[in-house]
């Protein structure tokens, strides 16, 4: 909903750049809270350490959807986990 002001994201212009990029409702308000806490330029050094999901055994998948908490994800196929780790 552009213009309506959530009090809970702190950066609402990022915000509002992430969700036009499509990022998710709360993975933008992360983000963009990150980035007024931390400043930009430290939220984008952040991550990068897992590597590519494309690169992950099946079970470590599950087991990540597990520690993230998605629900749903023991019958998924290999690429519809990754497809669901990425949109978390």
């Amino acid at each position: 909903m552009p213009g309506k002001k959530n009090p809970s994201v702190k950066d609402p212009k990022l915000y509002e750049e992430l969700r036009d990029d499509g990022a998710s409702k709360q993975k933008a308000a992360r983000a963009s809270n990150a980035a007024a806490k931390k400043g930009r330029s430290a939220v984008g050094r952040k991550g990068g350490k897992s590597g590519d999901y494309d690169d992950w055994t099946v079970p470590q998948l599950k087991a990540k959807a597990k520690e993230i908490g998605l629900t749903g994800y023991s019958a998924k196929k290999k690429s519809e986990l990754i497809s669901a780790l990425r949109n978390s």
